[in-house]
């Protein structure tokens, strides 16, 4: 059942209802009439655009033409359809490149802005500090008065003076002297010291062995190294917190020194007993017995890290060491 209006007797697009008359009118028409006249177009009993009361009906579904319903047409408006959604959407890829191309042009500005207000904040805070620190200087100067420099008198060549006169004798002996001693210090500097070898038998030195695989190759590096009395035993420490006794004749591990919770930076292999000495930075000095590799005495006598070890020539290690 479709409304009419009783104005244009039409179905209304935005149908209202009048309490006075009962009747249903185009809200458009019946608004105008009551503003013009203030009564309902029907009884004309007085009547206010408020007391309006709107119906909520399905939405007007206007036939189409007779010119619409052949298939031509249809073509044609569906062709009017796509090429209108074609040309919106167009326009919005416009306008979003549009409002990209903006935006970006603002963060540019900004930016630029934000990196000129912090030179010139950072100018003005130099210059403040600048005045703060001239102001004293310059009320001094203006304060005081110039005060005239004296003359600046041109300096005499400098001559050596003796405190008290030195007669001929004394200086020629002084010279002479001075004469010797130099002469013996060029002859002393180009002959080699007594000990001493030389280059050409340094240059003739070969590698007879090499034993890359004492220590732990995670951890590596060597510290420190020393002989035994006989030269047949060589006591290494490392980085790895070890040393390690190896016998050359037998290119052999005798022991592996296990103790030091810091790396080993001086050993010491005694002269005539089986005996070896290590230091560390772990504030230790251990004594160790090479036959079963085995920790005999700790000494704690420092409270830092232990840097070196030796032991004297005529140096006997006591019992209490040794067991």
């Amino acid at each position: 059942m479709a409304l009419i209006c009783s104005i244009c007797h039409e179905v209304p697009e935005e149908p209202v209802l009048s309490p006075v008359s009962g009747r249903v009118f185009e809200r458009r028409l019946v608004t105008k009439w009551v503003q013009d006249n203030g009564t309902d177009p029907v009884s004309g009993e007085p009547l206010s655009v408020e007391q309006l009361m709107t119906i909520n009906a399905d939405p007007l579904v206007k036939p189409r033409p007779p010119s619409a319903t052949s298939i031509p047409a249809i073509l044609k408006l569906l062709q009017d359809e796509w090429d209108a959604c074609m040309l919106h959407s167009y326009t919005l890829r416009q306008q979003l490149q549009t409002a990209r191309q903006e935006l970006s042009h603002a963060l540019y500005q900004h930016d630029a802005a934000c990196r000129v207000i912090a030179r010139l904040t950072k100018e003005v805070t130099a210059a403040r500090e600048a005045l703060a620190t001239l102001k004293p200087h310059v009320a001094a100067t203006m304060v005081l008065p110039a005060k005239p420099r004296p003359p600046v008198l041109p300096r005499k060549p400098w001559r050596w003076r003796p405190v008290c006169e030195m007669t001929e004798e004394i200086l020629q002996k002084l010279m002479d002297t001075a004469t010797q001693l130099t002469s013996e210090r060029k002859k002393r500097g180009k002959k080699m010291p007594e000990g001493l070898m030389s280059s050409d038998n340094i240059s003739k030195f070969t590698q007879t062995s090499s034993h890359p695989v004492l220590h732990s190759a995670s951890v590596p590096g060597i510290l420190c190294l020393d002989v035994s009395g006989d030269t047949s035993r060589a006591l290494t420490g490392g980085a790895d917190k070890t040393a390690v006794v190896f016998e050359h004749t037998t290119e052999q591990v005798v022991a592996t020194l296990r103790g030091h919770t810091k790396k080993v930076t001086s050993v010491v292999h005694h002269n005539k007993e089986d005996v070896a000495i290590t230091a560390s930075p772990d504030a230790t000095v251990r004594v160790w017995s090479v036959h079963n590799g085995s920790c005999s005495t700790v000494i704690k006598a420092h409270d830092g890290p232990v840097t070196g070890v030796s032991l004297p020539c005529h140096w006997r290690l006591c019992p209490q060491l040794l067991h």
